[in-house]
């Protein structure tokens, strides 16, 4: 076990799994509904979230052109098509699974989550892919203070804090603004997105003496309602900073290098 897994829980979900959808999934392409169903399966194309596949009844004003091209995927083999709807066509948008597949997946077909303009669970947007049934996102107020530093300079100091514990991926720790030094970082145009927690507000970066380190900081100005306790709040890349909890540095600082523009930080 790697001190990285010691220190949160690992994903469970193996490769292959299919599940039903328990929700009304819409998606849409150039303003039309393009495909609507209450028949959705989640399946699992790798561990960290799954995908929907659609039943091909479903599509309301979708239609499927095969591009004659087969491939095998790590959940079994399917067929590429495009996909029209009204006057817009998204080439290579869809994969129709084939026989060698899981059963449960015949007749369904996974699309590639941005060929489609926007998804829908229920009457709620998704960004960026489906929420795991089995992730948990649990942004819970702490006492315990937390201090960053970088190169040497503190960027934020706070008595108190709002720990994110999400399924897979490191604790995140969310600081009022009033706790962090803002004149020192550098403000960014990147702009990510996360299905549980919404659209981001805001980035930041700090030019160090040594090196410029981008997007070490993001704000949820207005989360999903899943993380309201960090509205407002301001997040550092553990794996990037000296981030010390009541007094103790975190393992991993500040050697690996600028961290890519992520979908969910």
């Amino acid at each position: 076990m790697t001190q990285e897994s010691v220190l949160h829980p690992a994903l469970i979900v193996p490769v292959g799994h299919v599940e039903p959808v328990p929700r009304r999934i819409r998606a849409m392409v150039g303003g039309r509904i393009a495909l609507d169903t209450r028949r959705a399966v989640y399946v699992w194309e790798w561990p960290a979230y799954p995908q929907f596949s659609i039943p091909v009844g479903d599509l309301a004003e979708g239609v499927l052109t095969d591009d004659d091209h087969a491939e095998m995927l790590s959940v079994g083999p399917a067929r590429r098509h495009s996909l029209r709807v009204g006057s817009e066509v998204r080439e290579g948008a869809a994969w129709v699974w084939e026989q060698g597949a899981p059963e449960a997946l015949h007749g369904t077909v996974r699309f590639k989550w941005d060929a489609l303009d926007a998804w829908f669970e229920e009457d709620e947007p998704v960004f960026v892919h489906p929420r795991s049934p089995y992730s948990r996102v649990d942004p819970l107020r702490s006492s315990s203070s937390v201090r960053v530093e970088l190169e040497g300079t503190v960027l934020a100091d706070a008595p108190q804090c709002v720990k994110l514990f999400e399924t897979g991926l490191p604790t995140r720790y969310y600081l009022d603004r009033v706790h962090v030094d803002l004149t020192r970082l550098r403000a960014s145009d990147t702009v990510t997105q996360c299905p549980y927690k919404g659209t981001t507000s805001g980035y930041w970066s700090f030019d160090g003496g040594d090196e410029t380190h981008e997007d070490i900081a993001w704000a949820y100005d207005f989360p999903t309602t899943h993380a309201n306790r960090i509205a407002g709040m301001v997040a550092f890349y553990n794996e990037h900073v000296d981030l010390y909890v009541d007094g103790t540095l975190l393992p991993g600082p500040a050697k690996q290098g600028p961290p890519p523009a992520p979908s969910a930080p």
